[in-house]
């Protein structure tokens, strides 16, 4: 009986060392990759979303224009009152300025150096026009962590 019981082997359970740096080698380079796209992917997100949050203050120029039949004057904190100033949010980070119709500001957003990009958007309206079109000129109009062409008044 003795004998019996010596000649059967353990098995001993669980994984190697090379499988397991295995598993951990994969796991990295997903995570390198993955890191950098989620970082582009949120910064896309808080830029549209800058330019959401702008529709109010579009929407004051383009009634202070229609009042007034002109883009001077239609500032934000203005005594005609038609250009409210937005709130500072995770996706507009500063206020600069509402001047005359020009919308400046500072968005969420940020290029991979962690500088945030920028809102410029210019009303225009041309003679006999029905709506107003609107150019962002500003540094959110980038395709890799901001807006892409046709989107925001790019």
């Amino acid at each position: 009986m003795k004998k019996a019981r010596m000649g059967i082997k353990r098995v001993q359970k669980g994984f190697t060392l090379i499988e397991l740096m295995i598993v951990v080698a994969i796991i990295g380079i997903l995570a390198a990759v993955a890191i950098p796209q989620y970082s582009d992917y949120s910064s896309r997100a808080r830029a549209s979303n800058a330019m959401a949050e702008l529709n109010s203050v579009k929407l004051g120029v383009a009634t202070c224009l229609q009042e007034t039949g002109t883009l001077t004057g239609c500032d934000m904190g203005a005594a005609n009152g038609y250009v409210p100033t937005p709130a500072v949010t995770q996706n507009i980070t500063a206020v600069t300025s509402v001047l005359n119709g020009i919308i400046t500001m500072t968005s969420g957003a940020t290029t991979t150096a962690g500088v945030r990009l920028t809102i410029v958007d210019t009303p225009t309206i041309a003679a006999g026009a029905a709506n107003m079109t609107w150019a962002n000129t500003g540094t959110i109009c980038n395709p890799t962590r901001g807006l892409k062409a046709g989107q925001g008044d790019c």
